[in-house]
């Protein structure tokens, strides 16, 4: 990671003055029913990219996908997003129905400097996800300069993220990519000590390559969501009907002592929020994680729980949050993942660096208004992951 922070070719001294700049964005956003964009963040953190390249004398061909389409499926057309993503970026953007090809290739080359053009989706073409070369060379055809701008697909050895780059000379890093990879860098190699990870979600097996590598990094780790059950389970514990992978048990109680012979403490909930059925409305209780009863399931953080994470959050100088403490989509049972974003914020704004990545905790900090809280909210839950893991990711490696 030190290595890529050294050799990073960064957009901001670069002349795009007559310049036709192919920029791969994620903008792979959420819709509603009505085919209303419901999160609008992916958009947002691509303009001081495109507005960068526009200033310095060139226009804009973005390629994006949206979905995962078996084919051509108009649901999942990128002429969804051209609105919504002209009104963002405060200039008028042209779309263009087809991705590759002769119409492609020449509405491209009439753009003129300061204009923007959206391609149809590039996953409409099977070849994109399978990172075929031909298929990358038709796509560098649109322009003169590539920038890769889409941090949560830079893990992905696609055509558009990945093989395209070796047709270009002039290929760069754009901004939200520099910012996701300096973010990692600062947990991963200059974090300050201590440094906490918060691990949540709802299973263990997702998490293995994570937390080995998080034990060579961090001071601490505290485990919470439905990941917490295994652990307790793996000890002896009643866990009641709450989520458990019982052939993760005998690997909770190895990470346990592993974590001991590196100095590394791990912090599991002492009580917890039960309920009698997975429902908002369910009758809830406080228990010990311990002693959950039968026919009742932990779902949020309890009150010692949460005191005892106080102290914890408030020593710590480098902060990685990865998933909810509980199951915070119910409002009966976001008392712990609020509390413990309300602390992180406080953390931040003391001098901690907080890092918060992961599609869940990243909906978390978004729903209750810490994201201009945190040091950093990354937009690719996926490639933050292999990152901290210590994995190249194929979208970065092509731009060196």
């Amino acid at each position: 990671m030190q290595k890529q922070l050294d050799i990073m070719n960064t957009i901001d001294n670069i002349s795009f003055h007559g310049e036709r700049v192919v920029i791969r964005v994620d903008y792979n956003v959420p819709f509603d029913d009505q085919n209303r964009i419901t999160d609008t963040t992916r958009i947002e953190s691509s303009k001081e990219t495109i507005s960068m390249v526009l200033k310095k004398g060139g226009s804009v061909i973005l390629l994006t996908h949206l979905g995962r389409p078996k084919g051509i499926d108009l649901n999942l057309s990128c002429s969804l997003i051209v609105d919504v993503t002209s009104k963002i970026l405060g200039e008028k953007v042209i779309f263009c129905p087809s991705t590759i090809g002769e119409e492609a290739e020449k509405l491209s080359k009439t753009l003129l400097p300061g204009e923007i053009m959206l391609m149809e989706n590039v996953r409409f073409y099977p070849q994109e996800t399978k990172g075929e070369k031909a298929f990358a060379k038709e796509l560098s055809k649109l322009g003169s300069v590539y920038v890769n701008d889409a941090f949560g697909s830079a893990h992905r050895a696609h055509s558009s993220t990945t093989i395209i780059a070796q047709f270009f000379e002039k290929k760069y890093f754009g901004k939200l990519l520099e910012k996701e990879i300096r973010s990692i860098d600062k947990v991963i190699n200059n974090g300050k000590k201590p440094i906490l990870a918060i691990l949540g979600g709802a299973k263990i097996s997702s998490k293995i390559t994570i937390i080995e590598s998080l034990l060579d990094l961090v001071n601490d780790i505290l485990i919470g969501g439905g990941m917490a059950y295994t652990f307790i389970k793996a000890q002896g514990g009643a866990i009641g009907s709450s989520i458990c992978e019982n052939d993760f048990c005998n690997y909770a109680i190895e990470l346990i002592a592993k974590a001991k012979a590196k100095g590394v403490q791990i912090h599991l909930p002492k009580d917890v929020i039960i309920a009698d059925s997975f429902n908002n409305l369910a009758n809830k209780k406080v228990a010990f994680i311990n002693q959950i009863p039968k026919g009742w399931q932990g779902l949020d953080f309890g009150p010692k729980s949460i005191e005892d994470i106080k102290p914890l959050i408030k020593k710590s100088k480098t902060i990685l949050w990865n998933g909810p403490l509980g199951v915070f989509e119910f409002d009966n049972f976001s008392k712990g993942t609020i509390k413990l974003g309300e602390l992180i914020s406080d953390a931040t704004s003391k001098g901690a660096f907080s890092l918060v990545g992961g599609g869940d905790s990243v909906a978390a900090v978004k729903k209750f208004g810490f994201n201009n809280k945190m040091s950093y909210v990354s937009t690719g839950g996926g490639a933050m992951l292999e990152s901290l893991e210590g994995k190249k990711l194929p979208g970065i490696e092509a731009l060196m």
